[in-house]
């Protein structure tokens, strides 16, 4: 049996302490150790984007990040955008009706947060190109662009 090891890092503003194997990729530790379950897989490559997540306040694919790499560092997955679901993202997502299935949203909007930390204000062209690395098998891009842009206006 592989070593385990215990790593200690932050989510969703509260400090966790797990114990996994190294190579164990944040997805799996969050879903199964964690039981936060709102990151979803999706390829497992880092090719689809439904895992996104943020670490230290950037977007990163939770699919490709081992815990080993990790510790002492701050994560913030879609049930820590807001408790309530208030965020302006969470909110334009609902009024522009932007699920189908909805099984990409939560990295959707995890990615658009990133977007909007970067760029407060941004052209439709910066929308539509930094939202390309998230695939969404419905198709509902043009909702997804209309609610990014619902969010910037509504705040």
């Amino acid at each position: 049996m592989s070593q385990m090891i215990s790593v200690t890092l932050t989510v969703n503003g509260k400090r966790q302490s797990v114990t996994a194997h190294p190579d164990t990729p944040l997805l799996w530790v969050l879903r199964e150790n964690l039981r936060l379950t709102g990151t979803k897989y999706g390829c497992g490559v880092g090719q689809c984007g439904a895992c996104t997540v943020h670490i230290d306040g950037s977007p990163n694919y939770a699919c490709l990040n081992p815990i080993k790499d990790l510790a002492g560092r701050s994560v913030t997955t879609i049930e820590g955008l807001s408790p309530d679901s208030s965020h302006a993202l969470q909110k334009a997502w609902i009024a522009e009706q932007v699920p189908q299935c909805g099984y990409c949203q939560s990295g959707q909007i995890m990615r658009a947060a990133g977007l909007l930390k970067q760029h407060p204000n941004p052209t439709r062209e910066q929308i539509v190109e930094y939202m390309n690395t998230n695939i969404c098998r419905c198709g509902t891009y043009y909702r997804i662009v209309r609610a990014i842009e619902r969010a910037v206006r509504e705040g």
